[in-house]
């Protein structure tokens, strides 16, 4: 599932091509790609027909465009969700789920889904404790992510500690804080030299507040080589793959000598899914 950083590349070209357009019609062509929205698809039209692109936004892996309406037009891509710009005379691409076409000639903004577990909706802001904030109502439950200027490390940490689940599990919670998936867990986890399995509540306030500022900067890496793909199912909204997938020092290198050490790492099961150490370094 595409996270902080993959959805952060596809909301910086999304913002580049529809900012300051007005919406001109709606074409919803699979129902499960607006089951989110309270309305039904008829409204979803209705909501977006004739209102302009103001800004963008992001918390975790939801992105939004900001309507001048006031209304935020949120999206999540869920395990294979696309936004493509493609011009109006191009051909339907495969698993085309939403079509957005704009007041003027310009191209088209595309949503694509081939699992359909992504989607959008429309929404309202919910109140922050931040007054510029704008964050739909349907995810205000989301903790800040690391990428937000106004989440307190120390603070976060604190909350990580209270936890006595795996420190894996917490780091991927997403109301304590957001964006973090499973690849950027094990990243962050290797360069801070802990183990997935230890419980929070055992590792220091120092240690977690190195864990999440390890998590920021392996995903800061990720975004400046456009995150991270193994499959055509993670592009930007021009069809081309990120490559931070050839940076990876834990995730997916089962085998491999760790960068570190040299000692190889080690694949275990994590929830349904799986975790990647290096013996050595991460005792």
């Amino acid at each position: 599932m595409p996270e902080l950083p993959e959805v952060e590349v596809v909301r910086v070209g999304v913002s580049k091509w529809a900012v300051g357009r007005t919406i001109g019609e709606v074409e919803v062509l699979h129902p499960r790609a607006t089951r989110r929205h309270v309305g039904g698809p008829t409204d979803f039209h209705d909501r977006l027909r004739g209102a302009q692109v103001v800004g963008t936004g992001r918390r975790g892996k939801y992105l939004w465009l900001t309507l001048g309406s006031g209304d935020l037009l949120v999206a999540h891509l869920g395990m294979s969700g696309q936004f493509r710009v493609q011009e109006a005379d191009a051909p339907n691409e495969p698993h085309l789920r939403i079509r957005l076409r704009f007041a003027d000639t310009g191209p088209q903004l595309r949503f694509l889904d081939q699992r359909t577990f992504g989607g959008m909706f429309v929404d309202e802001p919910t109140d922050t404790d931040v007054e510029e904030d704008l964050v739909p109502g349907q995810i205000g439950h989301l903790a800040r992510d690391l990428f937000d200027p106004h989440l307190d490390i120390a603070q976060t940490a604190r909350l990580m500690r209270r936890s006595k689940s795996p420190v894996k599990a917490v780091l991927l919670n997403q109301s304590v804080v957001s964006g973090v998936g499973n690849i950027y867990a094990d990243e962050a986890l290797w360069r801070a030299k802990l183990r997935w399995s230890i419980p929070a509540d055992r590792v220091s306030l120092k240690r977690l507040s190195a864990l999440l500022v390890a998590a920021r900067d392996v995903m800061t890496e990720s975004l400046s080589q456009g995150g991270t793909s193994f499959d055509s199912l993670y592009v930007n909204v021009n069809g081309s793959s990120g490559y931070f997938s050839h940076s990876l020092a834990a995730y997916g290198q089962e085998g491999l000598g760790c960068p570190r050490c040299g000692t190889p790492i080690k694949r275990e099961r994590f929830a349904n899914r799986s975790s990647f150490r290096c013996p050595c370094c991460q005792r």
